[in-house]
């Protein structure tokens, strides 16, 4: 499965979603999911912004060679599924080619119960990166547990 996060500029929520959700797949032994973030107005090559860089640090994860890549098609269709991180990225993901595979994350983490956006901590001071961090480690944990459980019951039918 490859798994493909969005947001706007990918040097902030997207980065530090693509690193958790690789590092969350591989504590749920989910050696087959890959894990990639694009953005909706990204400029192609930028580095993850300070904030993230150093918050992500905070927790053990390095995302100094993350390199920004805009939204496309091809990224889209790669993908099996898309989780963004507002509504308007669902949109462009939609528009790219995502139908039936593109989730805004919070609800695709809630089952529906939360469609709240992933506040975006661009310009904020650390505290604001470190609250967007902590939301999205939560919220992706209970993302792959879902894929866990959708694989459990597609393999209990089969």
């Amino acid at each position: 499965m490859h798994l493909l996060f969005v947001c706007t500029g990918n040097t902030c929520r997207s980065p530090m979603a693509e690193a958790l959700g690789r590092r969350i797949a591989m504590e749920l032994g989910l050696d087959d999911v890959t894990v990639a973030s694009a953005g909706t107005s990204a400029w192609d090559g930028a580095a993850a912004s300070d904030g993230a860089l150093l918050v992500a640090m905070e927790h053990g994860v390095d995302l100094n060679s993350h390199r920004a890549q805009s939204l496309s098609p091809a990224l889209v269709q790669q993908a099996d599924l898309v989780l963004a991180m507002g509504s308007h990225h669902v949109e462009r993901a939609l528009v790219l080619g995502g139908e039936g595979k593109t989730h805004l994350l919070t609800d695709y983490a809630s089952r529906g119960g939360d469609t709240s956006t992933v506040a975006d901590p661009f310009g904020g001071d650390l505290d604001a990166y470190r609250q967007t961090f902590v939301e999205l480690e939560s919220t992706i944990g209970r993302a792959l547990a879902r894929v866990v459980a959708d694989r459990g019951s597609r393999d209990e039918r089969s």
